[in-house]
């Protein structure tokens, strides 16, 4: 992923459900976006601290060299829903849960002309258009890479897919090949508000993945979302009981609950380091 961003400029926004919320970005930045084919693509939006000066263009590698650390931009990471390179804009969607954190805040808020500075993409999965069928779950936060995945397979996919959101208001509208099986699994309360007997390990995405029937055939396997229901259950079930090689399954946890992404990203190493030290040796 580069390292010097662009700077798109806010187009329109469209509220999809009560809680989350398209923005639309283009302008002149467009034309700087290199779009890629997989269907995972992210981006990584940067705040900057207000009052501070930064250099022109947004460099993230001479920031972080050069300015204090109480100058230090917040970035947060988000699918790229996508692309209309005709339009020249690319639509992002925003979960939104009042005034907690800091993107959706921002494009609850967000008007046509604010600009916001972003580098990326990055990418990893595209849907495997020879895959016998494919395994897809996520919450909120991954439900934008999903309904990605599933407008990217042909009509004759064989597909299992299960969505987690707080309740019926907060399901979306999905393009999917027409033998499609989606599954809406509701919570009953928002991901931020829910307690540990609705997450984690209690997660009803866990369940609804594991009570599933496994289809013939070698799936593959697209899993995000909170990191305590996918790092630690899920993607053992799919990698260890499933026996899902790791080239056929993309899991990965897109936050985790009472962490910023900061703090985050500090307990992926931790997991990575206690997952390394645990392999055998030889």
């Amino acid at each position: 992923m580069a390292r010097t961003a662009i700077t798109l400029t806010v187009q329109r926004k469209q509220w999809l459900t009560p809680h989350m919320v398209r923005v639309f970005l283009g302008g002149p930045g467009f034309a700087q976006f290199e779009a890629t084919e997989d269907t995972d693509a992210y981006v990584k939006l940067i705040f900057p601290v207000a009052g501070a000066e930064y250099p022109d263009p947004f460099d993230l590698q001479r920031i972080r060299a050069e300015l204090p650390a109480d100058a230090q931009p917040t970035l947060r990471t988000y699918t790229v829903r996508s692309v209309d390179s005709g339009r020249g804009e690319l639509a992002i969607d925003f979960v939104v849960h009042g005034s907690e954190g800091v993107a959706g805040p921002w494009a609850a808020d967000a008007e046509a002309g604010d600009e916001i500075a972003l580098v990326g993409p990055g990418s990893g999965y595209r849907p495997d258009p020879e895959a016998s069928w494919h395994l897809l779950a996520a919450d909120e936060s991954g439900l934008p890479a999903l309904a990605a995945a599933l407008e990217g397979m042909p009509d004759t996919a064989r597909v299992k897919a299960f969505i987690e959101v707080s309740g019926p208001d907060d399901e979306i509208e999905l393009t999917a090949p027409s033998g499609a099986d989606i599954t809406w699994v509701h919570r009953g309360a928002s991901s931020f508000e829910v307690d540990d007997e609705g997450a984690g390990d209690n997660a009803p995405l866990v369940a609804a993945v594991r009570s599933s029937e496994w289809l013939d055939g070698d799936p593959q396997v697209f899993i995000h979302g909170e990191a305590a229901a996918v790092m630690h259950n899920l993607r053992k079930y799919i990698r260890r009981e499933r026996s899902v090689s790791a080239a056929n399954a993309s899991i990965s946890g897109y936050w985790r609950r009472g962490r910023t992404e900061e703090g985050f990203r500090e307990w992926k190493s931790d997991l990575r380091r206690e997952e390394e030290a645990a392999q055998p040796a030889g």
